[in-house]
């Protein structure tokens, strides 16, 4: 019996239909997979702003998450916004002893600047789930929320990664896409303590609303494909960085636009079966 590749994303909902969830369910679908959703907050936001956040209620994120896992069990999770601890307990407690490649873009403030996470949420994260999951993505302002120290060049990334590992046992991608530097230095630092840097030229757009939602939710799409840990990270950057390329002339909106990720379908659609 032929499969679809279910991949599950546990974010929030951007009515702009950049970020979050709506960005992931794109991604899953260029890349070729099934996409399924556990919706943790509603935004009213736009390419200019958010305007306002409504949380979910736990008993509701809690049936959605139970509907899927016992029904359509997913080859890989992306986690991303969870504006509260706890949502993040509930989490913790379900998807402990799961099986599955899980990528956290942990994610805390929005491409407009606007804060998403309560204070309060962090060190819950910290503790209870970061030692579950396969992958952290945070970019440099959530390093720097993370590690409680300025991370403004690759030496710092390096140091903030070790400081990271010290609650995940597994890896750490740090995004350096904020450095004012012409070229984007991202740093991997895989379980074993060996360190990737990716290099690429930055390209100059405002249309680069939801670009992490989007990176996460590409590795845990190539993840569920049975892709390791870095080959998974170098095909995710390299779907960004063409989706980034061909979508900056596009207009979407008053502010920072979405990524292209249907560049290119009749390549990137491809529905993998079993």
């Amino acid at each position: 019996m032929k499969t679809y590749i279910p991949v599950l994303s546990i974010a929030g909902s951007d009515s702009s239909g950049g970020a979050g969830i709506q960005a992931d369910l794109k991604t899953f679908s260029a890349l070729g997979c099934y996409g399924m959703t556990v919706i943790t907050a509603t935004t009213a936001q736009n390419t200019v702003g958010v305007k306002d956040i409504h949380s979910i209620p736990i008993d509701h994120i809690e049936a959605q998450l139970d509907a899927i896992l016992t029904d359509i069990t997913p080859r890989a999770i992306k986690i991303g916004m969870l504006d509260r601890p706890d949502v993040v307990e509930l989490l913790a407690k379900k998807l402990k002893g799961l099986d599955i490649p899980m990528v956290f873009d942990p994610v805390m403030v929005a491409t407009s600047g606007d804060r998403l996470i309560q204070e309060e949420t962090i060190e819950t994260i910290k503790e209870k789930l970061f030692p579950l999951v396969s992958l952290i993505t945070p970019n440099l302002d959530e390093t720097e929320i993370l590690c409680g120290f300025k991370v403004q060049d690759l030496s710092d990334m390096k140091k903030a990664a070790v400081f990271l590992q010290f609650y995940i046992p597994n890896a750490v991608l740090i995004k350096g896409g904020h450095l004012k530097t012409e070229v984007i230095q991202d740093l991997l630092v895989l379980n074993q303590g060996e360190e990737v840097i990716f290099e690429n030229a930055k390209i100059e757009s405002s249309n680069v609303h939801g670009t992490g939602c989007s990176l996460s939710s590409a590795i845990a799409a190539e993840l569920a494909k049975g892709n390791e840990m870095q080959q998974a990270v170098t095909k995710a950057r390299n779907y960004i960085y063409q989706a980034i390329l061909l979508g900056k002339a596009v207009k979407t909106g008053h502010g920072n636009g979405p990524l292209n990720h249907f560049f290119n379908p009749q390549n990137q659609i491809i529905h993998e079966m079993e």
